[in-house]
């Protein structure tokens, strides 16, 4: 991990840049999943699953959880309270958050409030009745045990992502009956792979399930990502999750006897257009696709897809050509400094009473 050293020593630091070596697990599904499992596994992380129905096993997280419920989660409009008792008059009727938006509330509480404020359980044996915060305590132990900068690993973000074993056929490659390909496929058809993983002569991808347009490939020689590109993968710039394709292919197979996916999808979108969805499920899914990013934010692999192009997205109207406004003749262009209205506004009034 590289690590910042003004990160280190500069105030509001969420989360302390450490290399975890243990991660002690309760026995939830999500925790003890394939996924997590494998990703701990090349990461060189060691999981630790707690003892059933015993809380103290991982005491420091459950105390966290209750300082936060305290501190913060219960100050927040439309709180509802561990029970009945705590529960506010009308919550309902109040302000909700989204998952994202009360992740980014949760870590700004954290860098300013919690890493800042002195901690009973924090204690320095050479300095009896010193109170340490946790930047406090983090900043003496970088001092005390030195600092150590080590090279990243610029593509770690795809260590995370969920590993499929498939086989490379003529075609690219097929994961959940939908066909990738690329460039960097093109070497390895009819080649024996190296892998000895559960599928047989299968080669490891990574796929990222909150958009699926795209799985990702090392090249076992080079040791570079590649992309592969699916087939039917939308011109826009806007990712596809894995349940939203689900609930497409659903839709068309009651409406076509031979369904498309490519078809499928456009229905989809078209459907979407309208609204934002019939059900709590389809809407949750739209607003899900509508926020045009993903959960892990993954370095750009290799050249980008034909339908990404400039001129293909100028082509199919997707984007308005360089140089040409709304509204704007061919041979007038574009001032310089954007489509910045309010600017533009602003300098058109300047002299307005001035000429009155």
């Amino acid at each position: 991990m590289l690590v910042d050293v003004d990160a280190v020593e500069g105030p509001g630091l969420a989360s302390p840049v450490i290399v975890p070596e243990t991660l002690v697990v309760d026995h939830g599904k999500v925790y003890v999943s394939e996924h997590l499992t494998s990703v701990c596994r090349r990461m060189g992380i060691s999981i630790q699953p707690a003892r059933l129905r015993t809380g103290r096993d991982k005491g420091p997280v459950e105390r966290f959880f209750r300082t936060l419920r305290e501190d913060l989660l219960q100050a927040l409009p439309g709180y509802k309270g561990p029970d009945i008792q705590g529960r506010g008059e009308r919550p309902e009727e109040e302000v909700f958050f989204y998952l994202d938006e009360l992740e980014a509330i949760i870590r700004e509480w954290v860098a300013v409030v919690y890493h800042h404020r002195p901690h009973a359980g924090l204690v320095d044996p050479g300095v009896p009745g010193l109170r340490l915060s946790p930047a406090t305590m983090f900043e003496h132990g970088v001092a005390r045990a030195g600092y150590i900068e080590a090279p990243r690993d610029p593509d770690l973000a795809f260590e995370f992502l969920q590993t499929k074993w498939r086989t490379v056929q003529h075609y690219g490659v097929e994961i959940d009956r939908r066909r990738y390909n690329g460039s960097a496929l093109t070497k390895l058809k009819g080649v024996r792979s190296p892998y000895r993983g559960p599928v047989k002569n299968g080669w490891p991808f990574q796929v990222d399930p909150d958009d699926i347009t795209r799985v990702y490939f090392r090249d076992p020689d080079e040791r570079e990502w590649h992309t592969l590109y699916w087939e039917h993968a939308p011109s826009s710039e806007m990712p596809l999750s894995e349940d939203a394709l689900a609930f497409a292919r659903k839709l068309a197979a009651a409406k076509c006897r031979y369904p498309d996916d490519q078809l499928a999808v456009a229905d989809l979108l078209d459907r979407w257009s309208l609204g934002l969805g019939h059900t709590l499920v389809e809407r949750r899914m739209a607003l899900r696709l509508s926020r045009e990013h993903t959960g892990i934010e993954l370095p750009t692999t290799g050249e980008p897809p034909v339908p990404m192009l400039p001129s293909v997205r100028r082509a199919l109207g997707a984007e308005p050509e360089a140089g040409r406004g709304r509204g704007m003749r061919p041979d007038q262009a574009e001032p310089e400094g954007g489509d910045d209205d309010e600017a533009d506004l602003d300098d058109f009034y300047a002299d307005a009473l001035d000429d009155a």
